[in-house]
């Protein structure tokens, strides 16, 4: 079981009843589900991180460049 810490978020109230709507839908709490929403948001800035490292030592292209080439071949 992992440990859970006490925090104080402020959300519109729209917000907050939508997740209340939701957890009960679900069957479960709203704190849960903004844990599974943080993690999610998380995972993906990993996953962005991970691909801006990935494609670090690619080539920087010319904007000008690629849209002469898609010209002379017709793309545009």
């Amino acid at each position: 079981m992992s440990v859970t810490k006490r925090a104080t978020i402020y959300l519109d109230a729209d917000l907050h009843r939508a997740a209340r709507m939701k957890a009960m839908e679900v069957d479960t709490s709203v704190s849960d589900l903004v844990n599974a929403a943080l993690r999610q948001s998380l995972a993906e800035d990993a996953d962005d991180l991970a691909a801006f490292r990935d494609r670090a030592k690619e080539p920087n292209l010319d904007f000008e460049a690629v849209v002469k080439d898609l010209r002379r071949r017709g793309k545009l």
